[in-house]
Parts: structure tokens; C-alpha cells; sequence
């Protein structure tokens, strides 16, 4: 009993210790971050909305959860991850990044937009 109870700590310790920066190798930065107020299942909802630069291209990213505190995100840059990219066609694509920030807590983005 007490090897399954140390095994339960160490596997919640694991499971709850905080990402690792080399996770996160894409390098973001962050041009402009505003809130956008828009209509969402029945109710007005604030997404953050950044412009950003990766890896010389313009894209515009919107959180993927809406927001009742207007919290936002310093401009600067940050540390990523492709977090999803699917390409259901060799004309479209859909991908969300993970941003690590500085505390070491994560937010998810998801590309809205891009621009040469």
C-alpha cells in the first residue's frame, strides 16, 4: 500500500510540474493584442485577438476560450508550441499554439488569420 501511495504522489507531481522551455521552441512575437466583443452561444463574449510574427509571417490569433476579465497580453515575445496543425487539403489548414508565459502557466491560440 504505502509503494501504490508513493506512486500516486510521484505520478500527481509529474502530472502538475511545469513545462519545460525547451517544450516550446517556436519564437512569437506579439504586435498588438486587443479584445473583440462578439455575439457567442446567445450571450456578447470577449475574445483576446493578437497580431503576431512567427517565423517572418503574419498571423492573426485568437484565444480559443472567451474572456470575462480583459487581461491583455503584453506585446513582446514569447516561447510556443504547435499545439494542433491539421491539413484536412493541401489548400486549407487549421493550427493553435500554446504560449508559455513568463509564471509558467500556458494559453492556447488558435490562427483566425494570416497576411504576407
Amino acid at each position: 500500500m504505502k509503494k501504490f501511495a508513493l506512486l500516486l504522489v510521484l505520478l500527481s507531481a509529474f502530472l502538475w510540474a511545469a513545462p519545460a522551455p525547451d517544450d516550446y521552441p517556436v519564437k512569437v512575437h506579439v504586435t498588438s493584442s486587443h479584445f473583440d466583443v462578439l455575439p457567442y452561444n446567445g450571450f456578447i463574449r470577449s475574445f483576446q485577438r493578437l497580431d503576431v510574427v512567427i517565423d517572418g509571417k503574419k498571423y492573426v490569433l485568437e484565444e480559443g476560450t472567451p474572456q470575462r476579465r480583459h487581461e491583455l497580453l503584453t506585446l513582446g515575445d514569447y516561447s510556443a508550441r504547435l499545439f494542433e496543425d491539421e491539413h484536412k487539403t493541401a489548400y486549407s489548414s487549421s493550427r493553435t499554439y500554446e504560449f508559455l508565459l513568463p509564471d509558467g502557466k500556458t494559453r492556447k491560440f488558435v490562427v483566425i488569420g494570416q497576411s504576407e
